[in-house]
């Protein structure tokens, strides 16, 4: 899956490239991301080494990452990706998220996951999408549950944090069949979310 460029009235979805280390930088500074233990997001001076991890992965296969470029402020503001992607049958996870601080909370989410979520079901033809978060990260829980996935379980000692302990994983899946009722839920949350035109 290489990533192509996605876009909806509120975000921008550029493919990720080394050009985005300095705008990531900035955006991962918003908030000091890197402090919350359980999260990706890479600690001053470790972006460059975090987008070339990305890189590798979409050359082997394995990922197609993407910046978030929030329309209305035109700021990259975050990062997110297609990882585990597993061809047969076709099913991909959305993770490696996370947004600038003043943008949590916000419209940004649930736009950048209606676009990948459309993108999976309607253009790649994915008969699952996959959601993966640490049993410690409720805010990250309880985002996935308002786009409508399904809690489906936990990997208990599933992978290793940043800090090398090890997490508990807890699953979350949309199936293709379940698509236009959360496309119609997230069009519709998108709207109440969303800032004022001018």
């Amino acid at each position: 899956m290489i990533p192509a460029r996605l876009e909806n009235a509120y975000v921008t979805l550029e493919p990720l490239a080394l050009a985005h280390i300095g705008p990531l930088e900035r955006a991962a500074a918003d908030g000091n991301l890197w402090d919350l233990w359980f999260t990706s997001v890479p600690a001053p001076g470790r972006m460059t080494d975090y987008v070339e991890s990305a890189l590798r992965g979409q050359d082997e296969g394995r990922m197609s990452p993407w910046v978030v470029r929030e329309n209305g402020s035109g700021e990259i503001v975050g990062s997110t990706r297609y990882y585990d992607i597993v061809p047969d049958p076709f099913r991909v996870a959305i993770g490696y998220t996370w947004y600038a601080r003043r943008w949590q909370r916000s419209h940004v989410n649930t736009a950048c996951k209606h676009l990948l979520l459309a993108n999976a079901f309607q253009n790649e033809g994915v008969v699952a999408v996959e959601f993966h978060t640490d049993a410690y990260n409720q805010d990250s829980q309880r985002a996935i549950e308002k786009l409508g996935a399904r809690r489906e379980g936990i990997l208990r000692a599933h992978k290793r944090r940043p800090d090398g302990s090890l997490r508990d994983t807890v699953c979350y899946s949309i199936l293709a069949t379940e698509w236009p009722d959360v496309d119609k839920w997230l069009d519709l949350r998108l709207k109440r979310l969303a800032p004022a035109g001018p």
